[in-house]
């Protein structure tokens, strides 16, 4: 007979065979009682108190969670940054920099060159233009001088024909630059660098009409809202005068040259 052991004390018991008056038991069979049976696919180990879930595929019950710690599956930035997180830091750290310095130099920028108020003074349109070439050629039956404000502000100069604008000026000394270089042209004397030299001498020139300007004002003290970009401004008008008096002395020569001029310069006598 068969016989399996019951602790210490019970002894074998059933299953059991005997072998000369001596039972001896079957140790195939408890081999085979003792073996732990193999585990099935989605089975869990049965001494494993909770369910291992680090390598289960999908995010349900058992399912691996993401890198992100959350549960929720990884994103490309997120991937990118845990792939090179030293890279993402610099450019992170780059992009702040940069905008620290545009807001640094914009504040020096705006405090040297108050690119604010510039904005006032190339607020023209085509009328304002045509009305002004017209005052400065010929301004004696012009009456009215006066600039029109508005809350303390000056009125923009495409609303009032007296307020001063930079892009007459602008225009005009550019102008003036390429007809004095049409006139060399017409004498056989151009060259780039007498180009160069007509402009940056007439540069100079406007630079220090303007310093001579601020420095009798504040000799005599004299008390003007006049800035300084106003005087620029002013003064930067005379280059329509030359310019008509250069063409008209290409078309018609000294005399019509020296007429132009000497208009002119009465005109911009008078509307100064």
């Amino acid at each position: 007979g068969r016989g399996v052991w019951r602790g210490r004390r019970g002894g074998w018991r059933g299953h059991s065979r005997s072998d000369g008056g001596h039972e001896i038991p079957d140790l195939e069979f408890l081999a085979s009682k003792r073996r732990v049976p193999v585990s099935q696919p989605g089975m869990a180990d049965p001494h494993q108190f909770f369910d291992d879930t680090s390598s289960a595929p999908s995010r349900g019950y058992g399912g691996q969670p993401s890198p992100g710690g959350l549960g929720y599956p990884p994103s490309s930035s997120d991937a990118a940054f845990l792939a090179a997180p030293m890279s993402n830091m610099a450019m992170v750290y780059g992009s702040s920099l940069a905008a620290q310095g545009k807001e640094l130099v914009d504040k020096n920028i705006d405090r040297f060159i108050p690119v604010s108020k510039l904005k006032y003074y190339f607020a023209v349109d085509t009328v304002y233009v045509g009305k002004k070439l017209g005052l400065l050629v010929f301004p004696y039956l012009h009456q009215d001088w006066e600039v029109q404000y508005q809350q303390d502000t000056p009125v923009a100069p495409r609303f009032d024909i007296n307020a001063p604008d930079l892009y007459i000026p602008a225009m005009a000394f550019i102008t003036y630059i390429l007809v004095a270089g049409l006139a060399l042209g017409t004498q056989d004397r151009f060259s780039p660098d007498l180009l160069g030299l007509q402009a940056s001498s007439a540069l100079a020139w406007l630079t220090l009409e303007v310093v001579a300007i601020l420095l009798s004002l504040y000799l005599v003290t004299v008390n003007t809202d006049l800035t300084t970009i106003d005087l620029v401004a002013f003064l930067g008008y005379k280059y329509v005068g030359m310019i008509g008096g250069v063409l008209t002395g290409l078309l018609f020569g000294k005399i019509g040259y020296y007429l132009v001029l000497a208009w002119c310069c009465v005109s911009i006598f008078v509307f100064m």
